[in-house]
């Protein structure tokens, strides 16, 4: 499994790569910019991300906007729905509104920080992407 970790807290984005390291691969961006930059080179690559875990307060451009923006392309590129990035978008903030938008956008899960990686886990279970990186592993 390929992961796109993007969160501008230092201290969150390392504990989350390292929590995260164990189901694949995975790239770090500061800000929605950059993770918008990493998904779109991953495209042209033709090697896109299975999993984005994005926080929703960033600088630059907000993780409420990068949503749009990926979910936008992958409108624009006709990507079929079951090759459409899953997304859980990762917040300190518990502003119902914030996470009905997210839901809104096209979110996949939502998860509250501080960042449970057991609840995680089971948000990637619910979404389907949990039995695809233990497939691939067992593999392996």
């Amino acid at each position: 499994m390929k992961i796109l970790i993007a969160e501008d807290d230092r201290l969150s984005r390392a504990f989350l790569k390292k929590a995260m390291e164990k189901y694949g691969a995975c790239d770090v961006a500061v800000d929605g910019m950059e993770a918008l930059d990493l998904y779109l080179e991953s495209i042209k690559r033709q090697e896109p991300y299975d999993l984005l875990c994005l926080d929703i307060m960033m600088p630059k451009v907000d993780g409420l906007k990068t949503l749009k923006v990926i979910r936008g392309l992958e409108k624009q590129y006709a990507t079929p729905p079951e090759d459409h990035l899953k997304i859980i978008m990762m917040t300190a903030i518990s502003d119902v509104d914030y996470v009905k938008e997210a839901f809104k956008l096209g979110c996949d899960a939502y998860a509250s920080k501080p960042i449970d990686v057991q609840k995680v886990e089971e948000v990637m279970k619910h979404i389907g992407l949990l039995q695809v990186a233990e497939a691939v592993a067992e593999e392996e």
